[in-house]
């Protein structure tokens, strides 16, 4: 199991700290550091749509200019501008057994990680 964020992101930490708690072996890619590749970014999209994985609530997103936040409409212009901020990802990103999910809830955890 590979577990994708930002080490110091909140969500990241709850999501590490349960994992931990449960035992549960996981790979940490901190994308912030290590960065992300424009494959496993199209991967992605195609498995969970590009809507999903651009964090329209956080403050990269809001920090952005209109005009910015305008000129996401595809695929494309979303995977070009996670590549350029990865902090727009959404997190944490987990891929598992052929699956990804998208940010922190204990009960998907306990019932597809588990």
């Amino acid at each position: 199991m590979k577990i994708y964020g930002i080490k110091n992101c909140n969500t990241v930490k709850k999501a590490l700290d349960w994992l931990k708690e449960k035992q549960v072996n996981i790979e940490f890619h901190d994308y912030k550091k290590l960065g992300i590749t424009e494959p496993q970014l199209q991967q992605w999209c195609t498995a969970v749509g590009w809507q999903k994985l651009v964090n329209k609530k956080g403050s990269t997103w809001r920090s952005l200019s209109v005009e910015e936040q305008n000129s996401i409409v595809d695929e494309g212009s979303a995977i070009a501008l996670m590549l350029k901020k990865t902090s727009v990802i959404k997190r944490p990103l987990i891929e598992h057994k052929h699956q990804i999910i998208i940010g922190f809830d204990e009960k998907e955890y306990s019932d597809t990680l588990l």
